[in-house]
């Protein structure tokens, strides 16, 4: 599967998307670039799913990935239960226009 590169050699890429993940699963909503919200949005929706399983491997999983002790207690206490009866799109994205300084697209990725 193709994958943005965003820029970065993969080290940086790998650890950027691992704090974009802990941000809007600790914030609930964060603002980024276009690019970068839509390279977060298939991993946010992925450890929402591993949230809702529930179970001691998916804890695990999801703390391997999150940098963020705090992140994943948040995912499996009050992130998961709240989406117990939805199927998938956990994630929305808002474009909100250019950046001021470089004319950058810019987004919000919120949780739905």
């Amino acid at each position: 599967m193709k994958r943005a590169k965003l820029g970065r050699d993969a080290g940086h890429r790998r650890a950027m998307l691992r704090n974009l993940v802990a941000a809007v699963l600790l914030e609930e909503s964060i603002q980024t670039t276009d690019a970068k919200a839509k390279a977060v949005r298939p991993i946010v929706d992925e450890m929402i799913t591993l949230g809702k399983q529930g179970d001691l491997h998916a804890r695990r999983q999801a703390a391997a990935y999150l940098v963020q002790p705090e992140a994943v207690q948040k995912l499996f206490a009050d992130i998961a239960p709240r989406y117990s009866e939805r199927n998938g799109g956990y994630t929305r994205i808002i474009k909100v226009g250019p950046r001021r300084g470089d004319g950058a697209p810019m987004s919000i990725v919120e949780l739905v």
